[in-house]
């Protein structure tokens, strides 16, 4: 259990690509940092590959291999090697669970070949690839890696609320149930594997974060990770944005954390006040012990503040 929440505010820390990408500045003796991909074997056909960015989820098919994920600018070629040390089928398909760059930007490293889907909002929010609200990109960082390589890796296959892929012990569920994280959050569900990868919109027992920027939604993302939760059957796992491996329970259980802070927003602006106030005063509840730390610093305030903020606005 300690491990765990070690590991949970380690990666939640993460959830931002430039925060990850600050993390892979070169050491102070001047060289390059090492671009490590860890693997956790799930299934006998399935991975998920950390480091880097997200969680990548690797799923060996038949025919070929789905990769859910592709990492930070420099870290394709990383992830394509260590998919070559577990199998040598050629990679067939990626699949973006959202728009960021930590989750997409390995996409122009893998072969042109290989065919992109996400959902149609996502495959808008690719083309402009928009910084989320209240982040300055480290330095370094692709304001737009899709248009400086042409467009190869944006997304030609999309979907809108549900799409089936393949068939059998191969099949793919992708699903949308609404504005969170982003307004493109893919579930995406292996059914053979009783597994599913949810992407940030459940990157790990935290405060999320809300890109409004990019359609995020403080007021919805309770109620869409509520749908997921109830609607989705079949799942014992959840391979996380950033953090381990997690439960139906669990998702059930940050649903209606997400619920309850969006209320506590609401209730707060009725009575007047102001939302920093607010911020200043909220703490975390005491069944909910063990998530990242709300209070803690991000892009020059709390990520608390940022998405109280974000809920205020909504709740007009």
């Amino acid at each position: 259990m300690k491990r765990q929440l070690v590991l949970g505010i380690l990666f939640a820390a993460g959830a931002l690509t430039m925060s990850v990408n600050a993390l892979q500045q070169a050491p102070a003796s001047g060289q390059p940092a090492a671009r490590v991909v860890e693997v956790d074997k799930l299934k006998d056909n399935l991975y998920m590959m950390r480091g880097g960015g997200g969680n990548s989820a690797v799923f060996i098919t038949s025919t070929g291999v789905v990769v859910v994920d592709t990492k930070n600018p420099g870290w394709g070629q990383p992830l394509l090697d260590k998919i070559k040390s577990v199998t040598d089928k050629p990679i067939t398909m990626i699949i973006n669970t959202h728009t960021h760059g930590d989750h997409v930007s390995g996409n122009v490293e893998f072969p042109a070949t290989v065919e992109v889907v996400t959902h149609a909002n996502t495959a808008k929010n690719m083309q402009e690839m928009r910084t989320p609200s209240g982040i300055t990109p480290a330095p370094g960082t692709p304001a737009n890696i899709f248009k400086d390589n042409n467009g190869r890796g944006l997304p030609k296959k999309t979907f809108t609320d549900k799409m089936k892929i393949g068939k059998g012990a191969d099949q793919i569920d992708l699903y949308y149930f609404g504005r969170g994280h982003t307004n493109g959050d893919a579930w995406v569900v292996f059914p053979a594997l009783r597994f599913m990868h949810a992407g940030d919109i459940f990157s790990g027992k935290n405060i999320p974060l809300l890109d409004a920027v990019n359609g995020g939604s403080g007021v919805e993302i309770g109620k869409t990770l509520a749908k997921a939760a109830a609607s989705v059957k079949n799942v014992d796992s959840i391979i996380t944005g950033h953090s381990t491996v997690m439960t139906m329970a669990d998702l059930r259980e940050y649903a209606q954390f997400n619920d309850e802070f969006a209320n506590a927003v609401r209730e707060a602006k009725k009575k007047g006040g102001t939302v920093d106030e607010f911020a200043k005063m909220w703490k975390l509840p005491a069944q909910y012990k063990g998530y990242a730390d709300p209070q803690a610093a991000q892009a020059g305030q709390t990520r608390l503040l940022t998405n109280a903020r974000i809920v205020w606005d909504e709740v007009k």
